[in-house]
């Protein structure tokens, strides 16, 4: 069980030297991943909470505890705020073994508890006897990212900051350390924040994603939701999202739409022109009509004939909308193909398809599709007018 007492909450407001505004919050245990481009404002958030930044305005509090509040004037030091830090070059001593590199956070321990406890952890690890004797130049980079981490965690923090502590280790030994991270979050009761660029990561550690850019939090929430609804299209790119197109909302046309909350959106092509190609999708009664607006389509919503079970001619199933298209390429990626496909009505569109299994033979260049397009998929979001 989470200890509620853990609780995280920063909020930051910055001009000087370079922008950063946003609120980020973490529970006891929750893993937080902070994604975005080179000079998004990741590391400087990170840096405010460890207490190596302290920012124009801004407050912290980490359970009961109040490190920081410029107003008040408070702003708790480094050493006294109990922060596990993991960097992306390690950071160890290198004429150190790894076990005494451990032992250095536990200077307030008599020396032989230092040794115990400094075994324990990186037994926890999962290094050896002599993999514990041996110093960080003769340990492969992945060993190093585990005494780092034992380390961090040696202190018993109140929060646990990781800054792309995995980028520097080959991809064959970072799943072991994400693996292993998973194992350690079963026992920990502490807020962690993960900075990283890279998407699968983050969607394979985090419970929650917070999205930034130019040093602004865009949008935080789970990576699911995120991948549904990004807020603007510039989440949508930052997330991965592929298939996203532009169009006008047309809003609901009778009282059954009213009735219902359901509206309309007309499908345009990127130049602006408008098709024929109208969509009835879910209205969260935000937009005024004639908005343009950008929409996304996560890939659950497009389903193939196969998928569906259906046979060449059959009707559209509710709220599906049939679009023929033809693949015209395709990349094999282990299990998964993945595959642009152009829509016949639509000139300079595209799908983007992913398949695993026996649907990854629909996939090959040249091959015609009925692809099915589930109007409950869709994510409509208004497009910011220019001037």
């Amino acid at each position: 069980m989470a200890d509620s007492t853990a609780l995280l909450h920063l909020h930051v407001e910055q001009h000087r030297p370079m922008p950063l505004r946003g609120t980020l919050q973490a529970e006891a245990g929750e893993l937080v991943a902070l994604l975005g481009p080179s000079g998004a404002g990741k590391t400087s958030l990170l840096r405010c909470l460890a207490g190596l930044m302290r920012p124009e305005r801004g407050t912290l509090r980490v359970g009961d505890e109040l490190w920081l509040d410029t107003d008040a004037g408070v702003c708790w030091p480094p050493q006294r705020r109990r922060v596990g830090m993991v960097f992306q070059h390690y950071g160890l001593m290198p004429h150190l073994s790894a076990l005494h590199n451990v032992a250095l956070a536990l200077l307030h321990l008599p020396p032989a508890q230092r040794q115990q406890q400094a075994r324990r952890w990186l037994d926890q690890m999962r290094l050896t006897p002599a993999q514990m004797q041996r110093r960080p130049a003769e340990l492969s980079g992945g060993q190093q990212q585990r005494v780092a981490l034992a380390r961090a965690l040696a202190r018993q923090p109140r929060l646990l900051l990781l800054d792309e502590p995995f980028s520097a280790v080959d991809a064959m030994h970072r799943q072991g350390l994400y693996d292993l991270l998973a194992d350690l979050r079963r026992e920990l009761v502490i807020p962690i924040v993960l900075v990283t660029h890279d998407l699968h990561e983050a969607r394979q550690l985090a419970d929650r994603l917070v999205i930034m850019d130019q040093g602004a939090i865009l949008q935080s929430g789970t990576p699911a939701h995120i991948h549904r609804s990004p807020r603007n299209a510039r989440v949508a790119d930052l997330t991965g999202v592929r298939n996203r197109f532009h169009g006008v909302w047309l809003g609901p046309q009778d009282d059954a739409d009213r009735a219902q909350r359901m509206g309309w959106l007309q499908w345009t092509l990127p130049e602006g022109q408008p098709t024929p190609m109208r969509l009835r999708v879910r209205d969260k009664g935000k937009l005024p009509t004639g908005q343009r607006v950008t929409w996304v389509v996560q890939g659950d919503g497009l389903k193939l004939d196969a998928e569906l079970g259906l046979a060449a001619g059959a009707p559209a199933p509710d709220g599906h909308t049939p679009l023929m298209a033809t693949v015209h390429t395709a990349r094999h990626l282990g299990d998964t193909t993945m595959a642009v496909a152009a829509l016949h009505a639509l000139p300079g569109v595209e799908l983007h398809l992913a398949r695993s299994g026996p649907l990854r033979q629909h996939l090959q260049p040249g091959q015609p599709l009925r692809v099915w397009l589930d109007c409950a998929w869709v994510h409509v979001m208004p497009t910011r007018q220019p001037g």
